[in-house]
């Protein structure tokens, strides 16, 4: 089972690039498989303080952490198809992932925070443009990391020449995050490596139906279901063992899942990176 950790709360009581810092290369010791940082411009976490309004930028975070560390994985969790122009996010991970060796995600979905982009000036058009908007970005994405700059031609985005110069090294795993039928999980079966369901406390009876729909339409395209990598996201209990965690590790595994991506209450501490530590 593969562990990551999400970093959604910035609220250190010290310097945020210091804690930062320290909180990655403690993750990169211990063998988490990836940082994934939280794509927001406020802090939007329910559970958060209302007090602690501390939020980083995802892509400037990325490559501060690209920095400070030298093994885990990077990635959003998930960038949202509004906030930049398709190459201009898709330029950012390739980015990544050459100045890493290869050690970037892509992770995007088609966002959700109406507040937040009213707030800060964001477009926010309705959800099915969104999605529209989502399926061109991921048919661009690949057009790009395949080295293709001829023209494309979209609904809602036209580019003349897309360039990705230098590309990475291989081309960045794609994570689809979100958990509907009809579209999210389709695009996970005909464009992405991984997908991101949510822990809902019922057993596991909708993460179970979900990926059966995950399969449904891996069947209908013809992917191999296997080869995409099943995440759940979970948070971590404020007193939860390292023995609890790796018995939920074992239940998510029971149902599927290969991949957690845990959060936590508050900003992480090296004691928590211990408590999910891969055994």
């Amino acid at each position: 089972m593969k562990v990551s950790i999400s970093i959604t709360n910035y609220s250190w009581p010290g310097s945020p690039a210091v804690e930062l810092s320290r909180i990655a290369q403690a993750a990169d010791a211990a063998g988490i498989d990836t940082v994934w940082v939280a794509d927001h411009l406020l802090q939007v976490d329910p559970f958060a303080d209302p007090t602690h309004t501390e939020h980083l930028e995802a892509m400037t975070t990325l490559g501060y952490l690209a920095a400070h560390t030298y093994r885990v994985h990077l990635g959003t969790m998930v960038a949202g198809v509004t906030f930049r122009p398709p190459a201009v996010l898709i330029k950012a991970v390739s980015t990544l992932a050459t100045l890493t060796g290869g050690r970037a995600w892509f992770g995007v979905g088609t966002g959700h925070q109406e507040d937040e982009a009213k707030y800060m000036g964001l477009p926010f058009p309705p959800v099915a443009q969104r999605f529209e908007q989502l399926e061109e970005t991921l048919q661009l994405a690949h057009q790009m990391w395949s080295g293709d700059t001829s023209a494309f031609s979209g609904k809602h985005f036209q580019l003349t020449r897309p360039v990705d110069s230098p590309l990475p090294p291989a081309r960045p795993r794609i994570l689809v995050g979100g958990m509907g039928e009809r579209k999210t999980l389709r695009f996970v079966a005909q464009y992405a490596d991984a997908c991101n369901l949510f822990d809902i406390p019922d057993g596991g009876k909708t993460v179970r139906h979900k990926l059966s729909v995950l399969a449904a339409h891996c069947a209908d395209l013809g992917r191999d279901y296997d080869s995409i990598e099943k995440t759940i996201g979970t948070r971590l209990g404020r007193d939860e063992t390292a023995a609890q965690f790796a018995a939920r590790c074992d239940a998510f595994a029971e149902l599927g899942f290969d991949h957690v991506g845990v959060i936590t209450h508050g900003p992480w501490t090296e004691e928590a990176i211990k408590t999910v530590a891969p055994q």
